[in-house]
């Protein structure tokens, strides 16, 4: 009886529909516009964006999987302090990823005067990608030019938020405009790159942004080697 029982519940559980996956990777972009980041450097930063993601190598590694990506990006400084620039976007045609770097072509600075608090930023990040598409992968970037001085640390956002199937890399803008920042690549390191594959790049300098934004969205867009070792990594 027992194992007529075990034998029916395998089968009613085989005739369950799978559950339907739409895109290969959601990707949400995080940009620092905290009080750090002068005009020129935000400018610097949302044109190295945009440049980078209508890139010839960019735009052949979103559409180098059978299925589309989504893409979202936002803003971040203070605890309260993060806006949406691209709301949850499918691209699925060359089309879509001009509309979309239009978009943020077309973005304004929201806050300018706020700390850097890199752990609500991640927890906004980790319930972005939680109500985004069903997506086979999530990855999460942050860039930053600076620690985190203000709320909780990343360590407390990678224990109260849902980051289990997530991937957070970081792009560090190695500007050491302070003392504080001289340590930024080994705190990215340490405490900000999360999860399977992590990874970072640096910038020297927000006029070396668009490059490091390139190769990271080349790393991150090409569809994952079978049998590829996981683990943390750096890129230049």
């Amino acid at each position: 009886m027992i194992r007529a029982a075990i034998y029916a519940a395998g089968l009613s559980l085989m005739a369950l529909p799978a559950v339907a996956v739409e895109c290969r990777l959601a990707l949400a972009l995080a940009i620092d516009v905290s009080s750090s980041v002068d005009a020129t450097e935000d400018a610097l930063q949302r044109s190295g964006t945009v440049a980078a993601l209508t890139a010839p190598a960019v735009r052949e590694a979103f559409f180098a999987g059978d299925l589309p990506v989504a893409l979202a990006v936002y803003e971040w400084s203070g605890r309260y302090n993060q806006e949406i620039i691209l709301d949850w976007t499918m691209i699925d045609s060359p089309a879509a990823l001009v509309a979309a770097a239009e978009t943020v072509a077309r973005s304004e600075r929201s806050h300018n005067d706020f700390p850097t608090a890199m752990g609500y930023a991640l927890g906004y990040g980790a319930e972005l990608l939680a109500r985004g598409p069903r997506c086979l992968r999530k990855t999460l970037d942050m860039a930053g030019d600076g620690q985190s001085n203000e709320g909780f640390p990343p360590a407390a956002a990678y224990r109260e938020f849902p980051f289990a199937d997530v991937t957070v890399n970081g792009l560090v803008v190695n500007a050491a405009d302070f003392e504080g920042e001289v340590g930024l690549i080994a705190f990215y390191r340490s405490q900000v790159i999360y999860g399977p594959g992590a990874f970072l790049v640096v910038a020297e300098g927000f006029e070396d942004f668009e490059r490091a934004m390139t190769r990271k969205l080349e790393r991150e867009l090409a569809p994952p080697a079978i049998g590829a070792l996981t683990g943390a990594g750096d890129a230049g």
